[in-house]
This record gives C-alpha cells, sequence and structure tokens, in this order.
C-alpha cells in the first residue's frame, strides 16, 4: 500500500466504493465503524475494490482489500511494540539508535535540540505519535497486484488466509513460546513442535467457537487468569474478573465458573461435560 503511486494510494484508502462478495451494492467502511453493532456483523468480512492499471508498461490488477479483523490484528501487535517502546525508553535508552524497520524502536524520536530550538547536549528521547497515525492510517488494506484472470473475491480469499498464516507462527513463536528450543535430540524437538501446534489447533478451535469476536492477546490472557482458590471440603471460589471473552466462553461451552463459589461436584461435572465435547 505504502509504495503505491498518491492517485492510486488515495484511491485505495477511500472509505466508499467497496464492494463484498456474492453481495449487491458498495460499501461505506467508515460509516460501518462509526457502529459498534455494524463492526462486529462484518468482522469476519473481506471488503475489497479492483481496478486495472497500466504502469512501466505493464497492465496489471491492482486489488485491494479491508479487514475489521485484520485491523485489529494490526494494531494489537502496534500496541504491544509500543508497550515494549516505552519500557525501552525507561530502562536503557542508549540502545535505541539502530533498529529495523519493524522492531519497536521505530516509535521512538531522537532530538538534540530544546523546545526553544536550542542545540541540546543531551538527547531526548519520546514514543513518536506522528509515526503512529501514519501506520494507523494503513490499518486493515492490503494490496496485491496481479495478471490473474481469476475474478476479485477468489483473490481476495487466498489473499485473505496469507496473514492469518502469518499470524499462525507469530503466536507460535510469542504466546506459545515455541521459540527459542533448549533441545538437541530429534524425538524431543518433534515433542516439542507437536505440543505446540497441538495448543495452536485448540486453539483456533476455540477461537471459532466464540465467533471470532476476541483476539488472541484477549483470549490467552484471558485464559490465563481464569483461576481459582481452592477451599476445602466447599469447592472453587474464581479469583478472575469476569469479562465478555469469560460470558461468550460460558455460553458457548455451556457451563459457568464465575458464581461466588463452585461445588466440587459441579466443577467434576464441567471437566466430564468438556471432555465429552
Amino acid at each position: 500500500m505504502r509504495k503505491l503511486k498518491k492517485h492510486l494510494k488515495q484511491w485505495a484508502l477511500a472509505t466508499e466504493g467497496w464492494s463484498l462478495p456474492q453481495v449487491r451494492g458498495a460499501f461505506d467502511i467508515s460509516q460501518i465503524a462509526q457502529s459498534e453493532e455494524a463492526k462486529e456483523n462484518y468482522q469476519n468480512a473481506t471488503f475489497y475494490k479492483e481496478r486495472w492499471i497500466k504502469e512501466d508498461g505493464l497492465e496489471q490488477k491492482l486489488i485491494v482489500t479491508f479487514s475489521f479483523k485484520y485491523q485489529n490484528y494490526q494494531r494489537c501487535i502496534r500496541s504491544r511494540q509500543i508497550e515494549r517502546a516505552c519500557k525501552l525508553l525507561e530502562s536503557n535508552p542508549s540502545s535505541l539508535k539502530k533498529h529495523r524497520q519493524t522492531d519497536c524502536k521505530r516509535f521512538i524520536s531522537r532530538t538534540n535540540v530544546t523546545t526553544e530550538g536550542e542545540i541540546a547536549k543531551n538527547e531526548f528521547y519520546t514514543i513518536d505519535q506522528e509515526i503512529i497515525a501514519n501506520e494507523e492510517a494503513y490499518d486493515g488494506f492490503y494490496a496485491v497486484c496481479t495478471n490473474l484472470e481469476e475474478d476479485a473475491p477468489a483473490i481476495t480469499k487466498i489473499n485473505h488466509k496469507r496473514w492469518e498464516i502469518e499470524e499462525c507462527f507469530r503466536l507460535l513463536k510469542s504466546d506459545f513460546r515455541a521459540r527459542p528450543v533448549y533441545l538437541s535430540r530429534d524425538d524431543r524437538i518433534k515433542a516439542h513442535f507437536t505440543t505446540c501446534f497441538l495448543a495452536l489447533t485448540i486453539y483456533r478451535y476455540l477461537e471459532k467457537r466464540v465467533k471470532e469476536n476476541f483476539t488472541s492477546t484477549e483470549i490467552i490472557s484471558q485464559l490465563r487468569t481464569m483461576n481459582f482458590y481452592c477451599v476445602p471440603g466447599e469447592g472453587y471460589v474464581p479469583t478472575y474478573t469476569r469479562t465478555d471473552f469469560t460470558d461468550a466462553l460460558h455460553e458457548t461451552f455451556g457451563f459457568r465458573t464465575d458464581y461466588e463459589i463452585v461445588g466440587t461436584k459441579q466443577m467434576k461435572k464441567i471437566l466430564s461435560l468438556q471432555k465429552k465435547q
């Protein structure tokens, strides 16, 4: 998207003129974004627009897609990176001089002048809100040029799976801690990645069951905090905070653990029920 020429970029980022596969009419994504209910209804939809372009003598079809789910995914990743950047500012500013294009350090700006414009002896580091705003403008969008004859919805469907695959690798490396691998024997390495893959499979199943209404960060972080305090002879007292995710989890799988206390027999019944699903 960022490499498109100015007139193409304006066309691609325009909020009107978007289509959905097998749906008549055009959509304005800015109007959908104004309503939380509408955004939820179109959470898993991939909007698209297309046009033919001729650049450097090569004629191609330019297809641009937009997804609210992809937008949330990108903003979730950026939020984590900004959080890491803030921690770097507090702990080790001297390590901020060099960074990669996708490094969290890109959000940190360095200046050698004071607010009055005078040259300062010390360097000042701050979070660059302009860089954040520039990146946010492209959230949810993706552009692809192709000379394939297939219609745009078919190409869009394939492209939609691309970032989901990327997310799988990111989940494995971060949340499921697949790397680094402190193993040397082949059987143990295979066992490690088999465990990670099974965890990813279970996560994807859970994500589908709660209708993909929550980000990976929300699901994993809240599952990790769903702890209980065992009261001998009484049962289990939930120590977690009730959220939209825990409500969706209970409603989907037909049990509740957010009562004041869950009896021992009831907890065994819940565990037995989930094994059968």
